[in-house]
């Protein structure tokens, strides 16, 4: 349903900042890590218009793993419980909202240095 994962360019640099410190080198594993945070907190993500406007862009497939269905579900039971139309556009858009607020946390926790510190994190 999602076909292209875009992040802004703020999400740029704060995915840029966490590569340096965390080591992980791949966006999609940095951007996954982003919405589990921002999917498992009990707020909504602040409803703002995000650009597209930096060089991250990946298919769906390539956010996810080759976990399609379970990423969707997640997203789509998250709108769900919030009263979020399931359409494609407003799917999109929610997920959006929380990949970018996930990745202003994880770049905004300044004990986020190493791969542990995310499961740390998830645990």
């Amino acid at each position: 349903m999602i076909d292209t994962v875009r992040v802004s360019e703020k999400g740029k640099v704060q995915l840029i900042t966490l590569k340096r410190r965390t080591g992980i080198q791949n966006w999609n594993t940095l951007c996954r890590w982003a919405l589990c945070i921002s999917l498992n907190e009990n707020s909504e993500p602040p409803n703002e218009d995000i650009p597209s406007d930096s060089s991250i862009e990946m298919t769906w497939k390539t956010f996810t793993g080759g976990d399609e269905e379970i990423y969707l579900a997640l997203i789509k039971l998250r709108a769900h419980n919030a009263g979020i139309a399931l359409s494609k556009e407003s799917l999109t858009r929610y997920f959006r909202l929380h990949l970018h607020r996930g990745i202003s946390y994880m770049s905004g926790n300044p004990k986020l240095l190493k791969v542990e510190d995310l499961i740390r994190l998830a645990a």
